[in-house]
């Protein structure tokens, strides 16, 4: 089995770190703005600062690190392609949003509608990311041993 080539995941992870933060920053400072307001508001919490937009900004990245390095570890069993990096997306998708963002909506901090949006809007944006992250990737070339 080969092994992951971890500079063509990190290639991939910034494609798919910015495809989910242009998707991001147009949803939430355009689309969902007043929505976003209205809960800050209903936590007694403020505008998000500098600080927040930077944590989202690099969880961003993580969050595409986390689909290409799961496409890189499941490309050999599905083979490569957009199917496969879709599936990775859609792996990361559920843990993240699904689940992750579920529990808020669970715990009352966040109103079912603005949960079921945010689904509606991440689960494209995630199959986006892989499709584009996924196509970075590349295997590392096989050196045949020599005698």
């Amino acid at each position: 089995m080969p092994r992951i080539n971890v500079g063509r995941v990190v290639v991939g992870a910034i494609v798919a770190g910015l495809v989910i933060n242009v998707v991001e920053t147009i949803v939430n400072m355009f689309i969902m703005a007043h929505e976003m307001e209205e809960l800050l508001a209903s936590l007694n919490r403020g505008p998000l600062g500098g600080v927040a937009m930077g944590g989202y900004v690099v969880l961003a990245f993580v969050l595409g690190f986390l689909i290409v390095w799961t496409y890189a570890a499941i490309r050999p069993r599905y083979g490569p392609g957009p199917r496969t990096a879709m599936r990775a997306g859609v792996a990361v998708w559920a843990a993240f949003y699904l689940l992750g963002a579920g529990s808020n909506w669970l715990m009352g901090i966040v109103p079912g509608h603005l949960y079921l949006h945010t689904l509606l809007y991440t689960l494209p944006m995630m199959l986006a990311a892989a499709v584009a992250g996924g196509m970075m990737y590349r295997e590392e070339a096989r050196v045949a041993n020599v005698p």
